[in-house]
């Protein structure tokens, strides 16, 4: 088997089978075999518990920040020092977990032999209890004759997975083969828990990201190029003035033996796909959450990490040294940009607050932004700067508020809401300034696309699919051409007049079953968003997708029929 990135593998040989017609293995055998069992279940269920808590996407839907409840991958919501996180409240604990072996609940009695049909003819009743929270069902054990033969276990972030190889393949190898695979294509986009993650470059590429890979699509050929240097789930992405560089952020993890990954920035070059520098490295915790190149020339990179202060620090690009650092506020902080008049001037904003910042060597103060007169929304999510050098900020009361410049105390600059503008039903969850200075807005919960003048008098208005999910991001393309990033993780791409097709498609939570055509260059797959999804690989695109009840594994073979967690089977 290859070794690839994200683990290592290794062949194991096939052993006794208790249905395989042999005697049966002696009491001793069988407990030991059992201990076995429950100390490799419990070691990845400790791991997985372990690898939430400390960042991961639980599965659900989404809050009024339009992230899933409890955060993403770094998110403050699920670190360890926060009380509301407690094993309780997770529902992660071992408790909660059900981590009982069948009717045995852990026991080294011996095991109850039966002949049910959830896990096979004469298989031992040994799966877990119910999952809650996105925990898969693992089953453990002795399987029929036709699945006997070699297994490949694979570490993924520590933990072993095990997968049968299929019958029907012929003798396996246990050494590598000396051939290395190339990643080709990148299936799906992460929009369904990140923000500003779809840009494009000055060569035309589509720049975006998903799990530790940052894609690089160029349309209309369909050609995809990767930028594959990160070590664990990329967070957040920037895009240097001259178009050419980015930058980008990624969270926390574990290697394959279960060693601690610190948060980084790589800033990198597009062209050449070679990293230029590496910032940050055991400055950050937890995660990297925005980032932001200065407007003169790119020097200076603003990074705000997940710790629970959200650490706000300014470094040199070119040195990468850092040049000031401060906390920046216990609250969710969801983007953060250069004023492009003045790179003295930063402005963040998130949960219940926008904040004005002034750099000046190694400081950074703060001047929180006043809602007065007008209700303050519980989340700034997006803000855009427009021509005139205010600021448009858009909210989860579906506003857009215009905060202008004026002279405060000693001179010093200030801002203040101008004017309020009713654009959504639900919260904003995107601006974009056009080139012809019209502002686009994009809603979460009633998923249009909307046109306004400078003067924010509405313009024009298009309404997505609901298939396609709430809008999360919005990128200008060429000539009138416009491309979104939905919550859905679809990638979309049209014009306010034509309306807008999919490019990019793809699951909106773990996939963990996987299938193969035996002659056609198709697969399915299916997961835990419980969608099962027929792919084109020689066109790179969704043929098909279909809603299941539950979620499940696949296996292919004349038909298609997909194994569910709680032991149903369909074809």
């Amino acid at each position: 088997m290859g070794r690839g990135p994200g683990g290592s593998l290794s062949v194991q040989g096939p052993g006794p089978l208790p249905n395989s017609g042999d005697p049966p293995p002696g009491a001793l055998e069988l407990r030991l075999r059992r201990v076995e069992q429950e100390l490799a279940l419990v070691k990845a269920a400790l791991g997985e518990t372990l690898r939430r808590l400390g960042g991961c996407d639980p599965p659900g839907g989404l809050g009024e920040s339009g992230d899933p409840p409890g955060g993403g991958c770094g998110s403050p919501k699920m670190g360890m020092g926060d009380p509301k996180m407690g094993l309780g409240d997770t529902k992660m604990g071992l408790g909660d977990t059900k981590m009982g072996l069948g009717e045995q609940k852990m026991g080294l009695g011996p095991p109850k032999w039966g002949w049910g049909t959830q896990n096979g003819a004469g298989t031992p009743k040994m799966g877990l209890g119910p999952p809650k929270r996105g925990w898969r069902t693992l089953k453990w054990g002795w399987d029929h004759p036709e699945r006997e033969g070699v297994s490949v276990k694979m570490f993924l972030r520590g933990r072993p997975i095990t997968m049968y190889v299929p019958s029907g393949l012929g003798p396996v190898r246990a050494e590598l083969p000396p051939e290395r695979l190339q990643l080709d294509w990148v299936y799906g986009y992460r929009g369904r828990d990140s923000r500003s993650n779809l840009h494009v470059l000055g060569s035309g590429e589509l720049v975006y990201f998903i799990a530790c890979v940052v894609v690089l699509l160029q349309l209309p050929a369909r050609r995809q190029r990767h930028y594959l240097r990160h070590s664990d789930c990329v967070r957040c992405l920037a895009v240097h003035p001259d178009r050419l560089r980015v930058a980008t952020g990624q969270a926390a993890g574990v290697d394959k033996d279960g060693k601690p990954l610190q948060p980084i920035v790589h800033i990198w070059d597009s062209a050449t796909l070679q990293t230029l520098q590496q910032i940050g490295l055991g400055s950050f915790e937890r995660g990297v959450g925005s980032l932001a190149f200065s407007t003169d020339q790119g020097a200076f990179l603003c990074v705000v990490d997940d710790s629970n202060e959200h650490m706000m620090s300014v470094w040199d690009c070119a040195r990468g040294t850092k040049q000031a650092e401060v906390k920046s506020t216990n609250e969710s902080v969801l983007t953060v940009e250069f004023n492009p008049r003045d790179s003295s001037s930063i402005i963040s904003s998130g949960k219940s607050h926008v904040y004005f910042w002034t750099w000046s060597g190694n400081g950074l103060t703060k001047k929180q932004g006043i809602f007065g007169k007008y209700k303050k929304p519980k989340f700034i999510q997006c803000f855009i700067f427009d021509a005139a050098g205010a600021v448009l900020t858009g909210d989860s009361e579906g506003n857009i508020l215009t905060w202008t410049p004026s002279p405060g105390k000693g001179g010093k600059e200030m801002y203040q809401i101008g004017q309020q503008t009713r654009a959504h039903e639900g919260s904003v969850f995107a601006l974009c300034r056009r080139r012809d200075g019209t502002v686009l807005s994009g809603g979460g919960k009633d998923r249009r696309v909307l046109s306004w003048s400078p003067e924010l008098q509405l313009l024009h208005e298009v309404e997505l699919p609901e298939s396609f999910g709430a809008v999360r991001t919005i990128a200008e393309g060429p000539g009138e051409e416009l491309l979104v990033g939905t919550t859905r993780n679809a990638l979309l791409r049209g014009t306010l007049g034509s309306g807008f097709t999919p490019i990019v498609q793809g699951h909106t939570d773990e996939v963990w079953g996987l299938a193969t055509h035996p002659k056609l260059c198709r697969f399915l797959t299916c997961g835990h968003d419980r969608q099962l999804c027929l792919w084109d690989g020689s066109e790179h695109a969704l043929a098909w997708s279909l809603g299941l009840e539950v979620r499940g594994g696949l296996n292919w073979g004349g038909g298609v029929w997909g194994g569910r967690e709680i032991g149903l089977w369909g074809v």
